[in-house]
């Protein structure tokens, strides 16, 4: 018998697949208990995205990377669900920051309640996260407080810009590392010490694990372009209306700028240019771009996943690899 697929990704090893299984379940179980406040608006206000669902990728990263110590350590459920605190405060201060009005399917915080009740829950949950992290150690709070600090410079970092003479590209992947990849490199990095993990696995898994969590995030930059379907979660061409200028679009822009794709991709693109853009970014040189950098950070965390010990959860994280590149096609 295996578990339900996580992020899409079957388990294989059948013990391997009741633990992760085992080990969500708690974690979904604590999360949900850990916001419960006296005052009834606060809850329900906490469980709002909760309830709405999500892959749990990063309880995930944490689960798979408690393999390689003792998965059933006390401290892995509990730090699996203060990096899954820590992700969800910071999509409720995105959602204002990008004055969204859905989120995974639901009307965002902001669009149910407003703006003050979406940052202020927000906040509760990175109390709550911290709260939890008082009695895991002071070597956890201060990744933790590590990893905080990366995800706000990102986000400073994009709302800012690249400077006039820095790399846009570079700027965009920096960035990306930060907002992204911090927090899932953090999962890795929680799993295998709070597992009592070897120092050498735990570096490793925090760093494929950051790998992993970019070329994610590059794959729904290709997604947004090259998919007929909802796979990434939005609609085809919603970067593009917003006029977020995703890795393609920066490739384009670089090589191609002053070209009918390059005019259209100047700002927001208007819902009747929309299937052209897409129509003329799909065939541009820049997709394939954009590829060859997603496979590069893939590559990069296969190096490291490759010395780990030959354990199933080392195949799950290669499987991850695999289907990273997959999903983005």
């Amino acid at each position: 018998m295996s578990a339900p697929p996580v992020v899409d990704l079957p388990i294989e090893d059948e013990r391997l697949a009741q633990d992760v299984s085992t080990g969500l379940a708690a974690v979904e179980k604590l999360l949900r208990s850990s916001v419960e406040s006296e005052d009834a608006f606060v809850t329900e206000a906490s469980k709002h995205l909760i309830e709405a669902g999500g892959k749990r990728f990063r309880t995930l990263m944490v689960l798979l990377a408690a393999q390689f110590g003792d998965p059933s350590a006390p401290g892995v459920v509990p730090g699996a669900v203060v990096i899954e605190l820590t992700h969800l405060g910071s999509l409720y201060h995105d959602d204002v920051m990008d004055e969204a009005r859905v989120r995974r399917g639901s009307p965002s915080a902001n669009a149910r309640w407003d703006n003050t009740v979406a940052i202020l829950t927000g906040d509760y949950l990175f109390a709550q996260a911290s709260d939890i992290l008082a009695d895991l150690g002071p070597e956890l709070i201060r990744i933790q407080a590590q990893t905080f600090s990366r995800l706000v410079q990102g986000q400073i970092r994009e709302t800012i810009g690249p400077k006039g003479d820095d790399d846009a590209v570079a700027h965009y992947i920096s960035v990306l590392a930060d907002k992204t990849g911090s927090l899932i490199a953090a999962s890795g990095r929680f799993g295998a010490l709070l597992s009592g993990a070897p120092a050498d696995v735990e570096e490793r898994l925090s760093r494929a694990c950051e790998a992993i969590g970019v070329a994610w995030q590059l794959g729904d930059d290709l997604l947004d372009v090259a998919s007929d379907s909802t796979e990434s979660g939005k609609t085809p061409g919603t970067d593009l209306r917003e006029g977020i200028r995703t890795l393609p679009v920066l490739y384009v822009l670089a090589s191609d700028g002053s070209s009918r794709l390059g005019e259209l991709l100047a700002g927001p693109v208007a819902d009747e240019d929309v299937e052209e853009a897409l129509r003329l970014l799909r065939a541009h040189p820049a997709m394939d771009q954009a590829r060859a950098e997603l496979t590069a950070w893939v590559d990069r965390a296969r190096a490291d996943l490759t010395g780990l010990p030959d354990i199933p959860a080392k195949g799950a994280f290669l499987a991850l690899c695999d289907y990273v590149v997959e999903r983005s096609g």
